[in-house]
């Protein structure tokens, strides 16, 4: 049976350079494409898929939490971060999450393909290019970092925080998580009480110092 694989980036010609490429591959097969995180859980509820490929700066919902989220419901489903950064931050946060893999944009083709092939496999795959000073530094600062302000959020309220930092106003963050506008700003008043954070430009610096969304873009 063939490797089924989602490609998740916000990038049209990203998506459709690696399903060209993929296809070609023996054993493997891009069943779908997503150009953010939501869209991404909703297909692989749908399609169950082997592999997802995953960008990890991606609107509405970023690849960490994405990754975080389809982890915890299909622990059978691998994922493999293909990312510009190669920030400890990044790095760190998609481990965390439960990625299998974690590759850099500038890697070759054969790597990916590598990686895909090891991961299915049940094993880690980190790219060479990374896995020197970040996942070193990743290593010796795991259990030094505190990492209790974030964990303390709830799923919710991190997917809330990071359309709150894009600014989405309250009534189009409801509509995009089918919630009521009430609900939006009761997450926005415990994540501000919970961060002691009382600002929008405030929680957009936070957003972005903790790698949920990106001002790069």
């Amino acid at each position: 049976m063939s490797i089924r694989i989602i490609l998740a980036d916000d990038h049209k010609i990203t998506r459709q350079g690696l399903r060209s490429l993929l296809d070609k591959q023996p054993g493997m097969e891009v069943v779908a494409e997503a150009e953010e995180g939501r869209a991404t859980l909703r297909l692989v509820r749908e399609l169950s898929p082997d592999v997802v490929i995953m960008d990890v700066t991606m609107p509405d919902l970023n690849g960490i939490e994405a990754t975080r989220q389809i982890v915890g419901e299909f622990d059978n489903v691998k994922i493999i971060a293909l990312s510009m950064h190669s920030d400890a931050l990044f790095v760190t946060e998609m481990l965390k999450s439960g990625a299998s893999g974690y590759l850099l944009k500038d890697c070759a083709f054969e790597e990916l393909a590598r990686a895909i092939r090891t991961v299915v496999a049940g094993k880690t795959y980190l790219s060479p290019t990374i896995s020197g000073v970040v996942v070193d530094d990743y290593l010796h600062r795991l259990s030094k970092i505190d990492f209790s302000d974030s964990e303390v959020l709830t799923d919710r309220e991190r997917e809330v925080l990071q359309l709150i930092a894009e600014g989405n106003s309250t009534k189009r963050i409801a509509l995009k998580l089918h919630i009521s506008v009430k609900t939006v700003e009761t997450h926005r008043r415990q994540i501000m009480n919970k961060l002691d954070i009382h600002t929008v430009a405030e929680l957009t610096k936070y957003a972005v110092r903790k790698g949920l969304t990106s001002l790069e873009k």
